[in-house]
């Protein structure tokens, strides 16, 4: 595949303070209750221009409950046929939502925020695939809403700093790099990461991840060959992705539900490379060396759970009255769910959301 390398990668804000306000508050609805909506409501309620509005549920005694931990103003479940998301998009005080529902319910209800004029985060992935992301994009920039996926990882500060590493010429030429993200799953048919119906695998689930390194410094692939375990149930297990590059880079992308693995990504170039320490999505600290002799560490600290930095960027892009994140374009967002179509083709995993 091919794809523009061109990409304002690197974000003004990384250097500030998340939390000030840079505008008017905002009021924030936040669709399902799950394990990332609350991690995300508590780095929300550090941002001094937020306001916790409302939150969404299947059942109203659990919206109530979330409400009350994290202090939303009102909780919405459903109720005589209409899905809690519906009513909270249907209050005309909510902003913007947040939208943290397992991945094959994403075009759905963003389509459904949007025709209701709300401006939208969305969890990735995105959407289950290409058709459904674009969709959506052509829906947000008609109507003139914002509209962001959520990947989170790109605008922590040790993140933004290693692209800049890369982008500066100090390690000289980037020739390959490597990453990988794993963890061993708990099996269970209904859960949201092996769920066929949810979009489950490792790949729509935790490849953004990984492949996040190569994106951040040396852009889309012109070619992408992948492999991958897929279970009984026709989701991936793990995946391995090999991208290659015109002028001759290699990335190589593991991902995986079943092993633990070091979490370690390698940016290697003519005159040096770069390793993150600690997880690869929330790195805490760059190796730095050039040449075999010099050497140093790079230490970062992440406001709250790290997510503040991408609720910054969306608030930031609201009050200025922008549809889209120079820094998290959506035509980036689209460009990886074609590359995942490729690899999923190449895996022969399918969903639901694909059928015509």
């Amino acid at each position: 595949m091919s794809a523009p390398i061109a990409k304002p990668w690197l974000s003004s804000q990384s250097d500030q303070d998340p939390r000030s306000a840079t505008g008017n508050t905002l009021r924030w609805g936040v669709i399902a209750t799950g394990a990332i909506a609350r991690s995300v409501s508590e780095d929300l309620a550090l941002l001094a221009d937020a306001e916790l509005y409302a939150v969404s549920s299947r059942g109203q005694e659990t919206a109530d409950s979330f409400a009350a931990a994290y202090g939303f103003a009102k909780g919405y479940g459903d109720d005589d046929g209409v899905h809690g998301y519906q009513r909270l998009l249907a209050d005309d005080s909510v902003d913007v939502v947040y939208v943290a529902t397992p991945h094959a319910q994403h075009h759905q209800i963003v389509l459904a925020a949007l025709d209701a004029g709300k401006h939208v985060l969305c969890e990735k992935a995105f959407t289950i695939n290409a058709r459904e992301a674009g969709e959506l994009i052509d829906v947000a920039r008609k109507k003139k809403l914002f509209l962001m996926e959520a990947v989170w990882s790109r605008f922590l500060p040790a993140m933004q700093r290693a692209f800049d590493i890369a982008a500066s010429g100090e390690l000289g030429d980037v020739h390959w790099v490597s990453a990988d993200l794993g963890f061993p799953a708990h099996y269970s048919p209904t859960s949201r990461l092996w769920a066929r119906q949810d979009g489950g695998g490792a790949l729509l689930d935790i490849s953004v991840y990984p492949l996040l390194w190569a994106l951040g410094t040396l852009g889309f692939p012109q070619t992408v060959s992948a492999t991958g375990v897929v279970n009984d149930d026709g989701v991936d297990s793990q995946n391995a992705m090999t991208l290659g590059y015109h002028h001759g880079a290699q990335v190589q992308l593991t991902s995986s539900l079943l092993a633990h693995g070091p979490r370690t990504a390698t940016v290697a170039g003519s005159r040096g490379y770069l390793q993150s320490v600690g997880s690869i999505n929330n790195p805490r600290e760059l190796l730095v060396c050039v040449g075999r002799e010099e050497s140093r560490r790079e230490a970062f600290d992440a406001v709250g759970r790290g997510y503040t930095y991408e609720l910054r960027e969306v608030t930031r892009c609201i009050q200025q009255g922008l549809t889209e994140s120079p820094v998290m374009p959506l035509e980036d967002s689209l460009n990886t769910m074609r590359l995942f179509d490729g690899v999923r083709a190449q895996m022969g995993v399918s969903y639901p959301n694909d059928a015509p």
